[in-house]
This record gives structure tokens, sequence and C-alpha cells, in this order.
């Protein structure tokens, strides 16, 4: 079973959405910035084009509760999640997690791209070497 929840606040300047995906007992979050308040049919239109596309943070354990289906305490839920604001520390934690592994990915890629040019650098200074040598 999969619940998405998409929390939308102002984070000033800008209005950020949260996209929580729970599949199981495991929470995976993503973070987009909208800029200007969105309307609902931009929020609409957004989700319908985009969520495939969306990068999801690492999952973590999160806890699920499940209530009964009473519909006064589906209103209160509903009620209580408006009022809310921000978003939760599981949230948070994976959140974070996924900037620490993009920043690791960004170390990696740019260790190979100064190692390939320094290389490319050595073999350069090889090579006019080996022309002066030739006296050409």
């Amino acid at each position: 079973m999969t619940e998405s929840d998409l929390t939308i606040f102002f984070d000033d300047p800008f209005w950020v959405g949260v996209f929580e995906r729970i599949e199981g007992d495991k929470l995976s979050v993503c973070k987009v910035t909208f800029g200007a308040e969105p309307k609902d049919y931009e929020v609409d239109d957004f989700v319908l084009r985009n969520y495939c596309a969306l990068s999801f943070s690492p999952a973590v354990e999160a806890e699920t509760h499940h209530a009964a289906d009473n519909p006064k305490r589906r209103m209160r839920n509903a009620r209580r999640q408006l009022e809310k604001n921000g978003i939760g520390t599981k949230s948070q934690q994976a959140l974070q997690m996924q900037r620490e592994q993009n920043k690791l990915e960004r170390k990696t890629v740019s260790r190979e791209q100064r190692l390939s040019e320094a290389e490319r650098l050595f073999e350069l200074r090889q090579q006019k070497k080996k022309e002066k040598h030739k006296g050409r």
C-alpha cells in the first residue's frame, strides 16, 4: 500500500511543496520550490506532469497510523492537517539524507573530473616534451 501527501507552505521568500510517500513502513520525501503562491490548478498540473520525475530521498523508517473510517474523525484530521505548519521531523531527516547523498555524488564526480583534467594536461606536457626532443 502506498500513501502520498503533499504539503505546501510558505518558507520565506518562496512557497515550498513537500511530497511525502509512504510505502509499507518506509517514508521517502521530495522537496519542490514553487516560487510564487501556486494556484490549485497549477499544483494539480505540476503533480500530473512531474510526479514521475521527482527525486525522492532514501527511505527511512516511519510509523503508520490507520484510524477508523469515521467521518467525524476524518474531518478532524483534515482540519489538523490544514492547521499544521511545515513538515514533520521524519520528513526533515529524509531530506537531510538526500542532501548528504547528493553532496557525496557531487564530490565523486568533481574528483573524477579533476583527475581526468590533470591526466589530460600531463599527457599534453609529455607530448610537447617528445616533440621538442625530436627537434620539430
